[in-house]
């Protein structure tokens, strides 16, 4: 039997070097020449995006090679056209749609009464392992906006939509349907950060404290870490939100989970995954992640209202992370029953699905009892209480508001994305759709 991958791992932080690294987060590097004494207002949106990034499909793609190509091109988000010889982009297909659809194909969804005969039928096709598209996935739930901007606009357009709450912008050549890239609001933090010296207006807000400038939101959706993996995937759908906080029972920041994992479940032999608790997921996460990378991987994903800025911008950068979770000083962990929320936190109330027992795989454990509960992972002493949340649109709307600039509400963005997520087609069902289900292994790899 061949060595395991762990043997030959080296490990890339100890306990200590971790706490360092969330006290002392990488400093920006270098900005680039080409930047260095231009106005950010002067310079365009098509200087930072790469065509070759993009990646299309079509309307009538299946399900199944859209979900394949979003994996393995390592993209978070693909174009869909009409057909192969288009140019227009006419929508996206993410991680968001494939968590809603991966919902549908194990019957944790649910039609609304006006659009029961279509969700019927698409079941139907999918239970007889027919093809199904693209078009009829993106039926099942909300759209995200679809902001397209000519590649000679400059940031301030793109800062400006960010900032109200858009989360990618498709950049198309002036004057044509030719797109030349997709911009997303953590390149662009990318881009500001590294480049903060050359844009005075936004570098200065980088040493305040993110309470002193008052950002961010205590509005904050959690989950318990001891609740079942499928609650958190229909809590994302219902919420329209694309991670959550999972914590202990004393509301201790112990992980997160975001709607690009459901890249792990997208095989029939992972379902039993669902049924698992968060926390055993968030360890298959991190293996998965190690394994992959050939070291082992340890969350970074918190700050204080006391982090300034920069502390907090560097974090989410260095982690890709779309939001940052604001957590005070520890509280002590506990085994016991779950307590009820704190009131700026919005709690998960338990489902009942049905269990889909599948074939186990070989590089991951998805043994039906957890592996570890929530009150006994690192983070319920090495991180703190949850008490906020920061992200990509909050930093973003610093920035535009900084800069003279109007953009919409981002609170009042994701208020409609949350009334489009709970009255779309379908939404989770609290006693899951048995009568709809479907094989999952007919639908995806």
């Amino acid at each position: 039997m061949p060595a395991s991958p762990r043997s030959s791992r080296q490990f890339s932080l100890s306990s200590a070097g971790v706490q360092d690294l969330m006290n002392n987060p990488p400093k920006a590097g270098a900005a680039d020449p080409a930047f260095v004494g231009r106005d950010w207002h002067d310079i365009t949106v098509g200087e930072l995006v790469d065509p070759a990034e993009v990646r299309f499909v079509e309307l009538d793609t299946g399900v199944e090679d859209a979900t394949n190509l979003l994996i393995d091109s390592a993209s978070t988000v693909l174009l869909i056209r009409a057909t192969r010889n288009e140019t227009l982009a006419i929508g996206t297909f993410d991680y968001k749609d494939l968590n809603q659809y991966l919902l549908f194909a194990t019957g944790r969804l649910r039609p609304d009464e006006e659009h029961l005969a279509f969700f019927q039928d698409l079941a139907s096709k999918a239970q007889q392992g027919q093809e199904i598209p693209i078009k009829d996935a993106k039926a099942l739930g909300s759209k995200e906006p679809f902001v397209v901007l000519p590649h000679t606009a400059n940031l301030t357009k793109a800062v400006e939509a960010f900032g109200g709450g858009v989360h990618r912008i498709v950049i198309a050549q002036e004057g044509t349907d030719e797109v030349t890239g997709i911009l997303s609001q953590l390149k662009l933090v990318k881009f500001l950060w590294e480049n903060g010296s050359s844009f005075p207006v936004i570098d200065q807000l980088y040493p305040q404290t993110i309470k002193d400038l008052g950002i961010g939101s205590q509005h904050v959706i959690s989950i318990n870490g001891d609740k079942p993996l499928k609650e958190a995937l229909v809590l994302m759908d219902g919420e329209g939100v694309s991670s959550l906080a999972v914590v202990d029972n004393q509301q201790n920041v112990v992980g997160n989970i975001s709607t690009v994992d459901v890249k792990l479940l997208t095989k029939s032999s992972s379902a039993p995954l669902l049924d698992n608790t968060c926390i055993h997921f968030i360890s298959v996460i991190l293996s998965t992640r190690g394994m992959n990378d050939g070291k082992d991987s340890f969350p970074v994903f918190h700050v204080s209202p006391y982090s300034t800025l920069a502390h907090t911008v560097a974090k989410l950068v260095a982690t890709k992370s779309h939001r940052m979770w604001v957590v005070d000083s520890p509280s002590p962990s506990s085994s016991g029953p779950p307590t009820p929320s704190i009131p700026s936190a919005v709690s998960h109330n338990p489902l009942h699905a049905a269990s889909t027992p599948q074939a186990t795989p070989s590089f991951i454990s998805v043994s039906a009892s957890p592996s570890v509960s929530a009150s006994s992972l690192p983070g319920a002493s090495m991180s703190g209480r949850l008490s906020g949340v920061v992200s990509l649109t909050d930093v973003l709307n610093l920035f535009a508001r900084a800069s003279g600039l109007n953009p919409n509400d981002p609170a009042e963005t994701r208020r409609r994305r949350r009334r489009s997520s709970s009255s779309s087609l379908v939404r989770g069902s609290l006693d899951s759709a048995r009568s709809s289900s479907v094989d999952v292994s007919k639908i995806l790899r």
